[in-house]
C-alpha cells in the first residue's frame, strides 16, 4: 500500500506535531485515494540533523525552521 515520506529538521516538530501531521497527511491521502487505502498507508517522518539540509545552495539549520515556522 502507498508509503509516504516526510523529512524534517530536527528539532521543530515535537511528538504531539508529529501525531498530527501523521493523522492529517492519511485523511488527506485517503480524501483522494479512498478509506481503503487510506486504512494501507504508512506515513513516516525522519528527521534530518541541523546544517545537514540545504535550499536553493543555502544550508538551513534548526534555528531557521523554527523561524520560519513562527512566521506562520
Amino acid at each position: 500500500m502507498p508509503s509516504i515520506e516526510i523529512q524534517v529538521l530536527e528539532g521543530v516538530f515535537d511528538a504531539e506535531d508529529k501525531a498530527s501531521i501523521i493523522t492529517r497527511v492519511t485523511e488527506a491521502f485517503g480524501s483522494v485515494a479512498g478509506d481503503t487505502i487510506a486504512r494501507g498507508t504508512s506515513v513516516r517522518i525522519l528527521d534530518v540533523q541541523s546544517g545537514a539540509w540545504g535550499y536553493a545552495g543555502n544550508i538551513l539549520t534548526t534555528e531557521d525552521a523554527l523561524a520560519m515556522r513562527a512566521k506562520g
